[in-house]
């Protein structure tokens, strides 16, 4: 059976791929990653912690899901980072994917929040993410 964390992410990746604005806002192409690419420059997107938890119930066994996704953007401008969280956003939020081995119950962006990175003055924007999944 499919990890349901890794069966989330590949759908996540599929939904984000199939979007034209989305991928036009990231110069043409996904750029989401599990870690920074080397020598790699903004704008792209990390899959960032995930914690995931029992949500049995008496008749079927599922998983609660707590995640991020980070957008990096270039340096001195949030603008790019924050179009590119808002359209994870709008793909993402209450979207019905289809998981390999998992149906997805729900899925809500719960929080975005931007900052700047100290050490390299990038703009970091982060998405929040809850599912709620049971095994197929």
């Amino acid at each position: 059976m499919t990890s349901p964390v890794l069966a989330l992410r590949r759908a996540i990746l599929d939904a984000a791929a199939a979007d034209t604005e989305l991928r036009a806002l990231m110069g043409g192409s996904l750029r989401l990653y599990d870690g920074p690419p080397r020598g790699a420059e903004p704008v792209y997107a990390l899959f960032s912690d995930v914690r995931a938890t029992d949500w049995s119930t008496d008749h079927d066994r599922g998983h609660e899901q707590n995640l991020g996704i980070v957008v990096w953007s270039e340096r001195g401008s949030a603008r790019t980072a924050l179009a590119v969280a808002e359209r994870f956003d709008a793909i993402l939020d209450d979207a019905l994917l289809p998981l390999d081995g998992h149906r997805l119950v729900n899925l809500r962006v719960t929080e975005l929040s931007s900052e700047r990175d100290k050490d390299s003055g990038l703009a970091r924007v982060s998405l929040r993410l809850r599912a709620v999944t049971e095994v197929a």
